[in-house]
């Protein structure tokens, strides 16, 4: 993925790896996009809200997606079918 991010953005700093078996449980899932309002932690930004707001133009491994949870399926759909992902504070 290195090789990649350095052909596609000139930098093998481009990539950003996010440990998907952190992911397992369903309340974990929140960490993703960050916990809406009301919630423990709302004033931080998730990991991969985050991640892509400080280098946007990033090749972004989703490492073990395999044990994710099943609504971490859902937020990438929602990636895929609006190009866009906000966070829980409502930035995009």
């Amino acid at each position: 993925c290195k090789a990649l991010a350095d052909f596609l953005f000139d930098s093998d700093d481009a990539m950003v790896r996010i440990d998907m078996s952190e992911f397992m449980e369903k309340h974990s899932v929140s960490r993703l996009v960050g916990a809406p309002p009301g919630y423990v932690g709302y004033e931080e930004g998730g990991y991969l809200t985050e991640a892509v707001r400080r280098r946007p133009y990033s090749v972004i491994l989703l490492d073990e997606v395999e044990k994710a949870h099943p609504d971490v399926f859902n937020i990438l759909l929602q990636v895929l079918d609006d190009g866009r992902l906000t966070d829980g504070q409502g930035r995009t």
